[in-house]
């Protein structure tokens, strides 16, 4: 089995690590209620997406 021959260091330990980094999810305000919500999504609260009716919601 392969065994690194030098230690890595913290530069390139780090220069590897750079895009690990978490982002927040974007939010948008909905439409109808105003709430914050991810972008693309169906609203959980009305069942609307893009102007229209996708899915029922129970009361």
């Amino acid at each position: 089995m392969p065994v690194p021959k030098r230690r890595t260091g913290k530069a390139k330990k780090n220069m590897r690590r750079s895009h690990h980094a978490l982002t927040a999810p974007n939010l948008v305000d909905h439409a109808d209620t105003g709430e914050k919500a991810p972008s693309h999504r169906v609203c959980l609260k009305t069942g609307y997406y893009k102007g229209r009716v996708v899915m029922k919601v129970k009361d």
